[in-house]
């Protein structure tokens, strides 16, 4: 087997240049450097981690905590962060919480068993045993999506997104636009996403019939179901638009308006968040919010790279997002 001394003895340098080049730490002349990567790729070395961890007090490990692993969310932030991080030599844990509250709190508690260096978070709630578990655990922790209280948080403007695409329906001559949501359980998508509907259609002095609301899951089978009941639930005066909060819902909305015989857009318009691959490519293609997932795993990794140095950081950071128009409208 393959030793770091050999690896130096080939090299021609010492053991100590030979370590500054695969921990990328202290000065190493590029030359020297790609010799050594270059040996170290024909020989197969790889590094004893363990050793490592005892002399560097770290795993090498990022716990990653997603609501749901099946999600193109998820695994457009996932990509993001692991670029990042693999660079700097860490491996990540992934943890699926399935939209569980306590199961949230529960893989915090078992990556802080596993050691891990810190946690990213794609947080789906805010409440005090979540924020408490956090402050217990006593390592790095930065959430995606929910703004924490006390923890660095990475959150999108759910509130403006909303009311950007409220105000887009509005310019295309929609008075009145049916809306699903999910819990108020999740602040920002549940409830800021709303929210937006909610104040721009009072601004432009349109009314909300209740009758117009309905609340998924986030998956297609409830867009689905909700717009099957709004519609039943509004015959002599059905919406002429409809706002799911997420494109899931606002796919299962659509195929359910396409199996009733309901031409979309010139019956009714149809918009979703998230700018999944599908909402691109179905038929009508979904007018839809792009949040730029990737970059913002990209994003928490270099902040939680900075919170392992003991680099203070913001506590709050607002991400980006473009509206994308499309024949759904």
């Amino acid at each position: 087997m393959t030793t770091i001394n050999d690896i130096a003895q080939m090299a021609n340098v010492s053991r100590t240049t030979v370590s500054r080049a695969l921990n990328n730490s202290g000065y190493v002349s590029e030359d020297v450097r790609r010799r050594i990567m270059q040996i170290v790729e024909e020989t197969g070395y790889m590094p004893n981690q363990s050793a490592k961890s005892l002399r560097t007090k770290r795993s090498g490990v990022i716990g990653v905590i997603l609501p749901r692993l099946s999600t193109e969310t998820s695994t457009r932030v996932v990509n993001g962060i692991n670029e990042v991080l693999a660079k700097e030599g860490f491996q990540i844990l992934l943890t699926d919480t399935e939209l569980d509250k306590q199961k949230e709190i529960d893989y915090i508690r078992l990556l802080k068993s596993r050691h891990v260096d810190g946690i990213i978070l794609l947080a789906t709630n805010v409440n005090e045993a979540l924020i408490q578990t956090i402050q217990q655990v006593d390592i790095p922790v930065l959430a995606i999506g929910q703004e924490l209280p006390g923890v660095p948080s990475l959150v999108y403007d759910d509130y403006h997104a909303a009311a950007d695409l409220t105000n887009m329906l509005v310019r295309k001559g929609h008075e009145k636009i049916g809306f699903i949501g999910v819990t108020r359980d999740d602040p920002s998508v549940g409830v800021l996403r709303e929210q937006g509907y909610r104040d721009m259609m009072q601004q432009h002095g349109h009314q909300i019939n209740e009758a117009w609301i309905g609340e998924g899951d986030f998956s297609i089978e409830s867009g689905y179901e909700q717009v099957k009941t709004i519609l039943r639930n509004s015959k002599s005066d059905r919406p002429t638009a409809l706002f799911a909060v997420t494109d899931r819902m606002a796919i299962g909305a659509i195929e359910y308006l396409k199996e009733q015989g309901y031409a979309i857009p010139e019956d009714i318009a149809v918009v979703g968040i998230g700018a999944s691959m599908m909402s691109k490519y179905m038929t009508p293609s979904l007018t839809t919010i792009d949040y730029h997932n990737k970059e913002a795993g990209k994003q928490a990794a270099h902040l939680l790279l900075r919170q392992l140095k003991n680099e203070k950081i913001d506590p709050k950071f607002e991400l980006s997002y473009r509206l994308i128009l499309r024949d759904s409208v």
